[in-house]
């Protein structure tokens, strides 16, 4: 951990993430404001807001993380928040809702390459024992921001309308860019891969397929990820719909459990930062638990409609974000750890397309399943599929965990040997 706050590139990779990633939230919220109060927008109109920034990312993520890895980084991500800063701020004049969808579509498609790009040059920047803190240090970047992001747009929205926002937006993107300026540039490449020949993007796409493929760790890792994600999306979009089976529930209530919940996540990345020596599954199967623990008794005590929702609803979040944090720091840190620099990208492309899908699927089978059976029996199918996962995970961890010999050795790019 003392090593990070030493490491003058980590510093400035994770100030340029916290400040962008708070734009992003500020504009999600002002997007959402401007198309769904202002332009009275329809449901489903709304809903393609989210899926234009998601898509890109689940069918992209492959590709996007192969050129990730075969261009350079620093350059990869200045340019995708340059060109993020025009496209945010070509909303603040858009005037039709297809304006909307085609920037947030190309904005997806940058996101695509920036967070396997970003990825890397993580993996380029930190030492090898100091990764698990890096990536836990991350986590609490994008939770924080989770939390005060929509509350920041919530009060700029109100006091000064959309169009600041965007500006604002725009800003923090060409800020996060003048500092990605100051990254060392790309490391040396690795000795084996000096005597290659250059190889075409197809080959260095297959590369990083076959990389995946021969481990079963990784294989594995990402279908349980995958699974859980999309098993906890069923009811995790549901959420506002349970809370109005409540009698005496505030209107506010949607607002505290999800800020509890990126305070519970929060906390985790801060504990993962400080504890390093952990077992990545057993977490992750600890943590799919912990959710289907307190999705279950959400729905228990929302049947009961037990008094004081604002006291359970928020605790609950709260195991729910700090349950989740468990799911994902500790797996995400194993794949930095594992994979070589030069497939990084390409890894963690798939990774997040594998992510990024289940959270597109996810809330549309879950609106269906709430639909036809209700919602509270949601909840308690969610809840009860993530304790059988975790159940079963914990079961077969030790055979998965005898896939990790087939992980070719990682070899981390040293801070002091790159170029400024």
């Amino acid at each position: 951990m003392d090593g990070l706050l030493k490491n003058k590139g980590f510093i400035t990779l994770m100030l340029a993430q916290l400040i962008s990633s708070i734009g992003d939230w500020l504009s999600v919220v002002a997007i959402i404001t401007m198309v769904g109060l202002k332009w009275e927008a329809s449901p489903m109109e709304v809903s393609f807001i989210i899926l234009c920034l998601a898509v890109p990312m689940a069918l992209l993520g492959p590709f996007t993380g192969t050129i990730a890895d075969r261009f350079n980084r620093k350059s990869l991500m200045i340019f995708s928040d340059l060109i993020r800063a025009g496209l945010i701020l070509a909303l603040a004049y858009a005037e039709s809702l297809w304006t909307v969808y085609i920037c947030l579509f190309i904005v997806g498609m940058l996101s695509a390459i920036f967070v396997p790009a970003k990825n890397g040059k993580l993996k380029e920047l930190v030492h090898q024992e100091s990764m698990k803190s890096a990536m836990s240090i991350t986590s609490m970047i994008d939770s924080g921001t989770k939390v005060l992001g929509p509350l920041l747009s919530g009060l700029l929205v109100s006091a000064f309308g959309t169009q600041l926002v965007f500006f604002i937006d725009s800003g923090t993107f060409i800020i996060s860019a003048l500092l990605l300026f100051a990254l060392p540039k790309a490391i040396a490449k690795p000795i084996e891969s000096e005597t290659k020949e250059a190889s075409s993007f197809k080959k260095d796409f297959m590369e990083g397929i076959r990389f995946i493929k021969g481990s079963r760790y990784l294989i594995v890792g990402m279908i349980v990820l995958g699974v859980s994600l999309l098993i906890l999306q069923l009811s995790d979009s549901q959420i506002i719909v349970l809370l109005r089976e409540l009698s005496n529930a505030s209107p506010d209530l949607f607002g505290y459990i999800v800020t509890a919940s990126g305070v519970g996540m929060f906390l985790t990345g801060l504990l993962l930062a400080k504890k390093t020596d952990y077992n990545a599954l057993i977490l992750l199967f600890i943590g799919v638990c912990g959710i289907g623990v307190s999705f279950s008794m959400m729905a228990v005590l929302t049947r009961l409609d037990l008094a004081l929702p604002a006291l359970w609803g928020p605790a609950l979040g709260m195991l729910a974000g700090f349950s989740a944090g468990f799911v994902f720091i500790p797996f995400q840190a194993a794949v930095q750890t594992e994979t070589p620099v030069h497939m990084t990208g390409r890894v963690f492309g798939v990774l997040n397309s594998v992510t990024t899908t289940a959270t597109i699927i996810g809330p549309l089978a879950g609106g269906l399943l709430a639909t036809v059976l209700g919602v509270i029996p949601t909840f308690v199918i969610t809840g009860f599929l993530l304790i059988a996962v975790s159940i079963i995970g914990l079961i077969f961890k030790s055979s998965i965990e005898r896939g990790r010999t087939n992980v070719s050795e990682s070899k981390s790019g040293a801070p002091e040997t790159a170029s400024s």
